[in-house]
């Protein structure tokens, strides 16, 4: 893994779970780590609810749009983690997968997707702890 190691969160439509998880790993892990999101079937538009839920929690998705996914998106990540998109994320030897299952927020509003907005923050959390802890405070 680089220096900066690269995560690629993965769903259909790129438009709730993946984008929040981005997100919150954006928003934790600061430039610590490289993010990308995308979806093997993008859809038009983030998640209104998952918009809403994510500013809740001070974190604007709002001008964020889904993005296809790629070849090179996978090749170029040292972890990729897919959120319900099956077998359509094309694998690589060498790379890191993960499998997170947390429920689809599509077609729900925002008091439903709370729960999934806070269950991808406790996952987020756990990837940086491993894969890019903070580093200790210098002492003088």
């Amino acid at each position: 893994m680089a220096d900066k190691p690269s995560v690629l969160f993965v769903c259909v439509h790129n438009a709730g779970r993946s984008q929040m998880a981005a997100a919150w790993l954006t928003h934790l892990a600061g430039d610590r780590i490289e993010v990308h999101s995308a979806g093997s079937n993008p859809g038009d538009q983030v998640n209104p609810a998952a918009v809403e839920a994510m500013a809740e929690v001070g974190i604007d998705i709002s001008a964020e749009t889904p993005k296809i996914l790629t070849i090179d998106a996978v090749r170029e990540s040292d972890v990729c983690i897919t959120m319900g998109c099956g077998d359509t994320c094309p694998v690589f030897p060498g790379k890191r997968y993960l499998d997170w299952k947390p429920e689809d927020p599509a077609g729900q509003g925002v008091e439903a997707v709370r729960p999934i907005r806070d269950e991808i923050k406790t996952l987020v959390e756990g990837l940086i702890a491993e894969i890019a802890p903070a580093k200790p405070e210098a002492t003088a």
